[in-house]
This record gives C-alpha cells, sequence and structure tokens, in this order.
C-alpha cells in the first residue's frame, strides 16, 4: 500500500522526532552537551534520511537498520560539534568518536528497543489504515435495488412430489432380533 505526501509527512516526522530524541537523550546521558545547529542538523539528516523511505510499510530489520545507520550519524555529529573542555569531554564516557563500552551497550539497547517499538507502531498504523478503507469501501458500495424477501403469492401451492431418496437408508422401530442358536 503506498501512502500520499500528508502521510508520508506525518510518519516521517514521527521517526526523525523519536530519532532524534533517542540520540539527544543518550549523548545529554552520557554526560555530552548538544549545541542547536547539531540538533537541528540531526534532525535535518534524521528527516532526509527516512522520507524516500515512508512510502510503504517498513519491516522490523529495516526500521533497526534505519534508526542505528542514524544513531551512528547522530553520535558522529553529535560529538564533532561537541564544544566541551578536555575536562568534561571526560565525564562525557568516552573521548573522541569512539563509545565507550558501556554507551555501546547502551546505544545498542535503546535502538534495538526503539526500533521495535516503531515497527509495531508502523504494524498498527497500516493494520488501522486498511480496516478505515475496508470500511469506507463497504459504507459507499453502491446498494442492490431492493428485492422483496418472500416471493409473491400465486392463487394455489405447487402441486407436491415424492421424492425417492436413493441414498437414504430407512431404519425406524426397533431392532430385529437375530437368533444365533
Amino acid at each position: 500500500m503506498s501512502a500520499s505526501v500528508p502521510f508520508r509527512l506525518l510518519r516521517t516526522s514521527v521517526f526523525a522526532g523519536v530519532c532524534l530524541a533517542l540520540g539527544l537523550g543518550a549523548h545529554l546521558f552520557g554526560g555530552g552537551t548538544v549545541s542547536a545547529d547539531a540538533l537541528a542538523g540531526g534532525l535535518v539528516a534524521a528527516f532526509a534520511v527516512a522520507y524516500p523511505l515512508s512510502g510503504r510499510e517498513r519491516s522490523f530489520g529495516a526500521v533497526l537498520s534505519l534508526l542505528g545507520g542514524l544513531q551512528v550519524a547522530m553520535h558522529v555529529g553529535f560529538s564533532l560539534a561537541h564544544a566541551a573542555a578536555p575536562v568534561e569531554a571526560q565525564a562525557h564516557g568516552h573521548s573522541g568518536l569512539v563509545p565507550g563500552l558501556g554507551m555501546l551497550v547502551a546505544h545498542l539497547w535503546a535502538t534495538g528497543l526503539t526500533a521495535l517499538w516503531l515497527a509495531r507502531g508502523e504494524a498498527l498504523f497500516w493494520a488501522v489504515l486498511r480496516r478505515l478503507a475496508v470500511r469506507l469501501l463497504a459504507e459507499f458500495r453502491p446498494v442492490a435495488a431492493w428485492t422483496p424477501f418472500l416471493p409473491a403469492c400465486t392463487a394455489e401451492p405447487p402441486a407436491l412430489r415424492s421424492a425417492v431418496l436413493r441414498h437414504v437408508v430407512s431404519r425406524r422401530g426397533p431392532p430385529v432380533l437375530v437368533d444365533f442358536g
């Protein structure tokens, strides 16, 4: 199912917002700072990457790989834009662009859970759209001409014919006693 421009913009905005919030939260939680320019750049980058891919439903693997790639890009962008003193950089959890093991595990865990949440939301969104489309199509389907439930009355009922049922076994009555003696 293909999405129109308003749905694509809505889906891309949600994805870019969640991706930016995850990257920003992880960076701030690790002790870093983020400038307004880096924040705007991260949002524009997430939006630009996600918009071309928002035309149809995506699987968990696609959402995970896109979110993971954008998290790496945001981490690098935020780290390069990090204008902290050397003392503050040590409290950030890593020095330079390479994260420490704890930060890497935290990033991977948060990215996996967020990707699962986004993929489930994606599936729910498309399921609601499909059900809505089915409801609307059923509601606006042309109504057939009214037909009476009962046939028109005739003067005399038709004569009943006896039918011979070939496959019926008739065993009415008590069972037959069989003498084995």
